[in-house]
């Protein structure tokens, strides 16, 4: 099992980079933080931009992976995110992880236009990641979608990856499933709606099920988002509990959240310390 905490882009940098540095210092594998233009509950608070702030956390390790939790094409375009990904993956000597998801509702129509079906969601979800990895992989890119345009667009041999950064695409429904099971490097998931605990813990693993027969045998690493119905750091049984379940499940990595003072993920850095000192080893 590998370890992974989020640290919401919701803080000046002065207090944000200490809890990056401690992320590295306790042993995490891997770092992410939100791609949104707004999050639900939080709209009121600070927020910070992530491509600036996943920059200046690869300057402050040297170890731990760091990515996108998750970019979308909401109000992304894959030309513009590409030139993102090659600066965070050279600066970060290649720790860089790209999770890509369809995006959510609260920030698909920020910007302007229509919102769109969960059908056409997953349309545009698509043609951005063939896009993404298409301009990541290849010099000088003509395309004409439905949702996306490029002229010539440059990556420039020197900077075409071979093989890419990481795709870790996020999604419950069948067609994304498939479209991971096909198309990504990992799978990511915050399982599905549920009223209580154990029904969350269902729908994950009927999640984790349909994507084992849509893989024949196929290995994809398998990420878990553990705070969708109790905070995972609430206290060590109570994350002992969930890293064990989602092993069981044949999840390969976990993700919980950094410790808030007030609010969703609120929690103590004294239990994030307990459980990264002398939890974490022990289950790895």
């Amino acid at each position: 099992m590998r370890f992974g905490i989020a640290i919401l882009p919701e803080y000046r940098w002065q207090d944000a980079a200490p809890r990056w540095r401690r992320a590295e210092e306790y042993g995490f594998d891997h770092a992410w933080t939100y791609d949104h233009l707004t999050w639900s509950g939080l709209q009121d608070s600070p927020w910070y931009g992530t491509t600036p702030t996943l920059t200046a956390a690869a300057l402050v390790t040297s170890t731990i992976k760091l990515g996108t939790f998750v970019t979308s094409p909401n109000f992304r375009h894959p030309l513009a995110l590409t030139r993102d990904i090659l600066a965070i993956d050279d600066v970060s000597d290649g720790r860089f992880l790209c999770g890509i998801g369809a995006g959510g509702s609260l920030d698909a129509t920020i910007q302007g236009g229509p919102d769109l079906t969960p059908r056409h969601k997953q349309d545009r979800y698509q043609e951005f990641v063939r896009l993404l990895d298409t301009l990541l992989t290849t010099d000088g890119v003509d395309f004409k979608g439905e949702y996306f345009e490029t002229r010539n667009g440059r990556t420039l041999p020197g900077c075409v990856q071979q093989p890419r950064v990481p795709f870790i695409l996020a999604g419950n429904g069948p067609r994304s499933l498939k479209f991971a099971a096909r198309h990504g490097d990992g799978w990511m998931t915050t399982g599905g709606a549920a009223d209580d605990l154990d029904s969350w813990w269902t729908t994950v693993a009927g999640l984790s099920h349909r994507l084992d027969d849509l893989l024949e045998g196929r290995h994809l690493d398998r990420y878990l988002s553990l705070d969708s119905k109790r905070y995972a750091l609430s206290g060590p049984a109570a994350f002992e509990d969930a890293v064990g379940r989602a092993a069981a499940l044949g999840f390969t990595d976990v993700i919980t959240h950094w410790p808030r003072t007030e609010g969703v993920y609120a929690g103590s850095e004294t239990v994030l310390e307990q459980i990264a000192n002398d939890v974490v080893p022990r289950l790895r």
